[in-house]
């Protein structure tokens, strides 16, 4: 893949912290670019761009996470020279966490935290449908009844199929994704879901902690599997308490 995973101006601030965001299935960069103005400026956001959306609409996306993972740890590779901490919403947080395992060994670049976000602990079995190889009326119809489709996206049949591919693509990593062998992590990880969150109950949620040797902590906010949409004011709090942690040794 040729594309950047970041956006030009990206990772170029002085914070003394990084947040690279993943986001859901079939979500983008933009997703997460409202909170560069919304967390404190010792925290710089960076969204990660996955290949068949925005920018790099044109790159066919992956749709196993083992191919994904070479490419997008080679491409972030050159933004983990400070400290920086990984935040990943439903498929996103398989992601960050395998970028997470990745790292977590190397005494240079490990990642301070990995904020996980809507879904289920890495070892849990599915217990919904597959989605990705449904035909594309079918295929839509499920994915819409998470709430991730607006309907006006949906009425603008140029629209979908420009997102389609990379959609399905994505349904097809979660799908297929099995956790990486390996030890426990040995940075803290969070965890964050929607108390109505059709995807993933608390308690599933909760089993997050046997990712780690270190520290653990949940919490349940009000809303649906896209609770965190535009970055309500309690979870923008509870992403702050996280990360001001890593923040001031980082600026110390």
């Amino acid at each position: 893949m040729t594309g950047s995973w970041l956006r030009n101006g990206d990772a170029t601030t002085d914070a003394p912290l990084r947040l690279f965001c993943f986001p859901h299935a079939g979500g983008g960069g933009g997703f997460f670019r409202p909170w560069r103005a919304l967390l404190p400026p010792q925290i710089e956001v960076c969204p990660v761009i996955l290949p068949g959306r925005e920018a790099r609409i044109e790159e066919t996306p992956y749709t196993r996470m083992a191919d994904l993972l070479d490419p997008l740890c080679e491409g972030l590779a050159p933004y983990l020279d400070r400290p920086y901490a990984l935040f990943g919403h439903s498929m996103g947080a398989a992601v960050a966490y395998e970028v997470a395992r990745r790292f977590d060994g190397d005494p240079v670049r490990a990642p301070r935290r990995l904020l996980v976000s809507g879904r289920r602990a890495p070892h849990l079995a599915a217990r919904r449908r597959a989605f990705a190889g449904l035909d594309d009326a079918d295929f839509l119809q499920a994915v819409a009844q998470l709430g991730g489709i607006p309907e006006e996206v949906l009425r603008h049949r140029e629209l979908v199929r420009m997102f389609l591919p990379g959609l399905r693509a994505d349904f097809a990593v979660n799908e297929t994704y099995r956790p990486s062998e390996g030890p426990p992590l040995t940075c803290p990880v969070a965890g964050f879901t929607g108390e109505r969150d059709p995807e993933v109950t608390p308690l599933e949620m909760g089993l997050w902690n046997r990712t780690t040797k270190g520290p653990f902590r949940m919490t349940v906010y009000e809303g649906n599997h896209f609770y965190l949409k535009d970055l309500p004011v309690p979870l923008r709090a509870g992403l702050t308490g996280e990360l001001e942690e890593d923040v001031r040794p980082a600026a110390a």
